[in-house]
């Protein structure tokens, strides 16, 4: 979920003949336009871990859950192939897609399940791909944080994978981690998810 740092580096490549003032308007424009992307993203995905915390706990039906994880991963699909395939795509903006598509799956898998009766075990050891993947990413993110945002970044990446290992250890493993997994989802959707991404929308951040 780190691809507004991508666009930020897709915006410095100006044309160095415009005067300066487009240059900053360009700059302003493209980053906004990012920072909303990812609050977008964002919110939705507070509100689907959010929700899949509750469906954990007994609070949601099996078919009713799947909308909100269809919609998800759906949209952040969508996000990330604008990334990856849009105009000024660059190593740094496919990258971040790559990233950010780990969770499209994730969704859009879950909604599958639900509406299949499928066991689980197949998303469940998606889900210990994606919590490996995500250590290094958070590592990485954290060596080079200098911002409050880039620490929150790294945090969250580094939550993202701890809940993703439950979703293994839950799935694959068959542990009696339900009612913590729940919690840790809950919890992250508000922190991780909808807070930022509400901010972000408003303009508080970014």
């Amino acid at each position: 979920m780190d691809f507004v740092l991508a666009a930020i580096r897709r915006t410095r490549k100006c044309e160095h003949r415009r005067p300066l003032v487009y240059k900053l308007r360009a700059d302003y424009k493209a980053r906004r336009e990012c920072a909303m992307l990812l609050g977008l993203s964002l919110f939705y995905v507070g509100a689907v871990l959010i929700l899949n915390g509750l469906w954990m706990l007994g609070r949601i039906g099996e078919r009713e859950i799947a909308v909100i994880n269809l919609f998800t991963g759906g949209l952040t699909l969508l996000v990330s192939l604008k990334l990856a395939l849009g105009e000024g795509a660059d190593a740094e903006s496919i990258k971040a897609a790559a990233l950010s598509l780990l969770f499209s799956l994730t969704y859009l898998w879950f909604a599958f399940n639900r509406l299949s009766a499928a066991d689980g075990r197949g998303l469940g050891w998606f889900s210990l791909f994606v919590a490996i993947t995500a250590v290094p990413v958070a590592i990485d993110t954290l060596s080079t944080a200098s911002t409050l945002w880039g620490w929150w970044s790294g945090l969250s990446w580094a939550a993202w994978a701890l809940l993703w290992l439950l979703f293994f250890v839950m799935l694959v493993l068959n542990k009696p981690v339900v009612r913590f997994t729940a919690a840790m989802a809950i919890a992250q959707g508000v922190f991780t998810g909808w807070l930022p991404g509400y901010l972000l929308l408003t303009g508080a951040i970014g």
